[in-house]
């Protein structure tokens, strides 16, 4: 087994906790599972926002090709960089059991945005949290902060913003969560579409790599990601989105938060649905065209 991922650290960690579970489920010792690294695009581009370079499909495409090629049997990803739309020759066989949800505000100044002086700077590379720090603190200045997650810890202790967000799983996966200064709500700051979990891709087709992913597949975060996923999908949302989803199981309930924010923070429009698990793409869906009756042509224009 041949596992394909991206060489940045909290990737590694990603492919480590995959290989780790598939050993202990097939009662191996991992040898024979190898993680193998391949560049992407997004790892290239560091000096200007995704949005602007092509979107998340960035940090996949030479991950898709890999395994169409066949020199991977399977690749690993943080699900929020997965698009909503595969090559036809890919498929997500599944995601393993998601980590924590929320974003992790991260500040020497302040404990909370609502702490920090006006016109101070946070630095973020994502939209969704750009918006919705300035739908908080419209008196604050946002800027760009791209690079891992050890990168941009140190761009803020170099002082060259005042505080960041970053995902809560991404700072436990890599020991780090003891940086973070606050959790913030997901009511306040609704995650993006797929946070906290790892996806893992196959080639369509792929019986062999699809019985071996099997036992370590998560069937909750399944569901929660079919319906984040196929909201994203209905409103076509990418990088240059500013948008949150949060599916959870309540109970026999599946429950859907969404928004979508103007990319200033002046308007944002939310959504919300339950039904049953079974149901949760056409949950999704409906969340999404919902939204899409409602906001207005010009939104995403700042």
């Amino acid at each position: 087994m041949r596992i394909g991922t991206r060489g940045s650290p909290l990737a590694l960690a990603q492919a480590r906790e995959l290989k780790s579970r598939l050993a202990e489920a097939h009662g191996v010792d991992g040898a024979g599972i190898e993680i193998v690294v391949i560049k992407t695009t997004g790892d290239a581009i560091t000096d200007c926002a995704l949005s602007e370079a092509g979107g998340k499909g960035l940090f996949t495409k030479e991950l898709d090709l890999a395994l169409i090629g066949g020199e991977v049997n399977i690749a690993v990803h943080s699900a929020k960089d997965v698009p909503t739309l595969l090559p036809d020759e890919i498929v997500i066989l599944g995601y393993l059991p998601r980590e924590d949800v929320r974003d992790a505000w991260i500040s020497p100044h302040a404990p909370h945005p609502r702490g920090l002086p006006p016109g101070a700077v946070v630095g973020t590379a994502s939209l969704r949290r750009a918006a919705m720090v300035r739908r908080l603190r419209p008196d604050l200045s946002v800027a760009l902060l791209r690079g891992n997650v050890e990168t941009r810890l140190a761009k803020l202790a170099g002082g060259q913003v005042d505080a960041t967000l970053l995902a809560l799983a991404g700072l436990k996966r890599l020991g780090l969560e003891a940086k973070a200064s606050a959790l913030l709500d997901v009511e306040e700051f609704t995650p993006a579409p797929g946070q906290g979990a790892i996806a893992i891709t196959a080639r369509a087709g792929d019986a062999e790599a699809q019985a071996a992913l099997a036992p370590v597949l998560d069937a909750a975060t399944g569901l929660a990601l079919a319906a984040e996923r196929a909201f994203l999908h209905v409103l076509d949302g990418s990088c240059k989105t500013p948008i949150g989803a949060l599916a959870r199981l309540d109970g026999a309930s599946l429950k859907l938060h969404a928004i979508v924010l103007k990319p200033d923070g002046s308007q944002s429009f939310e959504a919300r649905v339950s039904g049953r698990p079974a149901e949760a793409a056409a949950l999704g869906a409906a969340a999404g065209r919902d939204l899409l009756g409602r906001i207005p042509a010009d939104l995403f224009e700042s």
